[in-house]
């Protein structure tokens, strides 16, 4: 384990969870300088199609491709995941060791799919909490207390409620959206020739609604649990990228 100090943490239950939900944007900030860290709470398995070793192997392959400094496994346990102290405490000492300003989880629950999704919102939330505390470092490895700015959610589009977050924003990730489907890809074990279709054209359609609500071809929607604070407001809304009904002075 890597003791780098990290600039944003990506969390979710298992690997292939943040390359198929925040792919696109991890490899965009590492594009960008900073320095991106994933932490799968558990492995993954069993699996119908997996095992522990083949599923390391292949989060090693996409982290490498998404061009990550850190990407490790919690060691909780898939399946049976479930918001508690020991869950908490395990994700807090990572973020406690490596610092990040913005911690990203993953948010909504799906009961069509695994209820390790949601159990991992709620062990990010309080980890966040738990990085912070004071005069408890012998449950956290000997790491020091450390306040995470940020926390930011990725909601899940098959989630069972539509949530009404404070604020949202949508990552341009039309240079990286390639890149996202090929860390995806290196989940041969569970996406065979068939399922890996289905997948690509799920995760391309849903970049393409949430890009298109801002003018790119492709995006990623993230929220925040709280109003974004700004002092340049300016700055912060740049250039409006759906083209206008008229021609621009450049003539377009």
């Amino acid at each position: 384990m890597s003791d780098s100090t990290l600039d944003i943490v990506f969390t979710a239950p298992h690997p292939d969870d943040l390359e198929i939900g925040m792919g696109g944007t991890i490899a965009k900030l590492v594009k960008l300088g900073y320095r991106v860290g994933m932490i799968h709470m558990t492995n993954g398995e069993p699996t119908p199609r997996g095992t522990p070793e083949i599923r390391m192997k292949e989060m090693e392959a996409a982290a490498k491709v998404l061009g990550v400094e850190v990407s490790e496994v919690l060691g909780l346990t898939n399946r049976v995941l479930m918001d508690g102290p020991e869950a908490r405490m395990a994700l807090a000492t990572s973020l406690r060791r490596y610092k990040p300003k913005v911690l990203v989880t993953m948010a909504g629950r799906t009961p069509a799919a695994s209820p390790d999704h949601y159990q991992g919102q709620l062990i990010a939330e309080a980890a966040r909490f738990y990085s912070q505390l004071t005069k408890w470092d012998d449950r956290f490895d000997g790491t020091p207390p450390f306040r995470i700015d940020h926390l930011v959610y990725r909601p899940i589009r098959i989630a069972a409620e539509v949530t009404h977050y404070h604020s949202q924003f949508v990552v341009d990730i039309t240079d990286t959206m390639d890149q996202k489907i090929e860390a995806i890809q290196c989940y041969g074990s569970q996406f065979d020739k068939k399922r890996f279709a289905g997948l690509e054209h799920y995760v391309r359609s849903a970049a393409g609604a949430e890009g298109g609500t801002v003018g790119v071809r492709f995006g990623e929607l993230y929220a925040l649990p709280r109003p974004l604070g700004v002092t340049d407001m300016v700055s912060l809304l740049g250039e409006w990228k759906i083209p206008p009904p008229f021609p621009t002075q450049s003539g377009s």
